[in-house]
């Protein structure tokens, strides 16, 4: 499809068939440009890499910067001026910010302090698949995988019940990838809405302050100044955000696959042990972050033996590193047995000072909802067993996952 120095266009990237399966493409680009030019839609010059080892050089590279006040240029041509004030916060920072700001959130993302929360996301789990009907259609996705990971993320930072809907809505304008007038004018609407609601929540916080995260957060700002007003409302928004579509999308795809596959799924249903490496050998395979978030070169950098010149923007294909065959044996099969998985070293929580914060979490979500769903629902089953999946159609690979999930849950063993 693609020469060494023929750019892959925003066009190739979004027909019915890549957003089916890309990863034919990207194996091409491995083999033919693994470092190559792009022609995105909002016209600024970017590079996509698709090899393992040059993915994650890339992602722990300090020449690669995640400062978007650095590439604000950039920054405003791609997004607008909407996205800034919810943006000042570690996702968008390069150390020492990055490193101060990380540091104020890590110890509620431990292993240890996420297990604790396992009580709780159980609790939400049988209740939303209390809530299903059984033995007639229903799309899991709405059902299901959307409203868990942002009820859990909801109930960490505190957030009242009858908000959550209201929250979701807006959370799922925000993530609309598209650079249309309409739609930024949308994604500015919704924006501007999470900034007010976040600020009239930690104001509430601050009067009357509960066991939650934003309260810690509020707290830590006004006692020791480790936060601008700015960047706690930007860091709610953050947590929130990224706590809710990468997951939801994850738990799609996983159930997806794993119904495509009746003797993976049997092995998980029937052996406990295997759910974890399950989770991680379903991130690998399809994960449901396709390219890590934008990065812009602070000086000529070289990558692959390509020359990427200063100023330009990095998209890192995680999906592609992930199907790499110089890093993983027979990439192209899910094999949830398969060997050293859980050290399988993937990319789809990311690497380096930027690896996903909540991977815990998502990581004890994915194996509650899973266990839960299969284990209560033996004979579940696609909707319609010849109808072929529909996956996202966006107008610039960002996140990986389906349209819709349309199953029926069969409690008979």
């Amino acid at each position: 499809m693609t020469t060494t120095q023929d750019p892959v266009t925003a066009a190739e990237q979004c027909t019915a068939d890549f957003r089916r399966n890309p990863y034919p493409v990207y194996a091409s680009l491995r083999d033919t440009a693994p470092v190559c030019p792009m022609k995105p839609p909002h016209g600024v010059e970017t590079y996509l890499i698709t090899r393992y080892e040059d993915a994650r050089a890339a992602l722990s590279d300090p020449r690669l910067s995640k400062d978007m006040y650095g590439a604000m240029d950039a920054y405003r041509r791609i997004f607008g001026d909407s996205s800034v004030s919810l943006d000042d916060n570690m996702l968008n920072a390069d150390a020492p910010k990055h490193t101060r700001l990380r540091r104020l959130v890590n110890s509620e993302f431990t292993p240890r302090r996420v297990e604790a929360l396992r009580p709780k996301i159980q609790d939400i789990v049988d209740q939303l698949l209390d809530a299903c009907p059984t033995r007639e259609p229903v799309d899991l996705l709405p059902a299901f995988a959307f409203p868990l990971p942002i009820t859990v993320i909801c109930e960490l930072l505190g957030v009242p019940t009858e908000e959550q809907p209201h929250m979701q809505r807006l959370s799922t304008t925000v993530a609309q990838t598209g650079f249309s007038k309409e739609s930024k004018q949308a994604q500015q609407k919704a924006e501007e809405d999470l900034h007010a609601y976040f600020t009239q929540l930690i104001a509430r916080k601050r009067e009357c302050p509960g066991e939650d995260l934003l309260s810690a957060l509020t707290e830590a700002r006004d006692k020791d100044g480790g936060l601008s007003e700015n960047e706690l409302v930007s860091t709610a928004f953050l947590l929130m955000f990224a706590g809710h579509k990468t997951t939801a999308y994850l738990i799609g795809n996983a159930v997806h696959h794993l119904m495509a596959n009746p003797a993976q799924l049997r092995a998980v249903r029937e052996y406990p042990e295997l759910v974890g490496p399950a989770v991680e050998e379903l991130v690998r395979y399809d994960g449901s972050v396709e390219s890590a978030t934008f990065r812009f070169a602070t000086e000529d950098v070289e990558i692959g033996g390509t020359r990427i010149p200063k100023g330009a923007l990095v998209q890192i294909s995680l999906l592609s590193a992930n199907r790499d065959p110089r890093k993983f044996e027979s990439p192209d099969e899910f094999d949830v047995r398969r060997p050293g998985n859980a050290q399988s070293g993937h990319l789809g929580f990311g690497h380096g000072s930027h690896y996903c914060l909540g991977a815990p979490l998502a990581r004890l979500e994915m194996q509650l909802a899973l266990t839960t769903l299969f284990s209560r629902f033996p004979r579940i089953a696609p909707a319609d067993p010849s109808a072929e999946a529909k996956w996202m159609e966006v107008p610039f690979p960002a996140f990986r996952g389906l349209a819709e999930l349309p199953v029926v849950l069969c409690p008979e063993a």
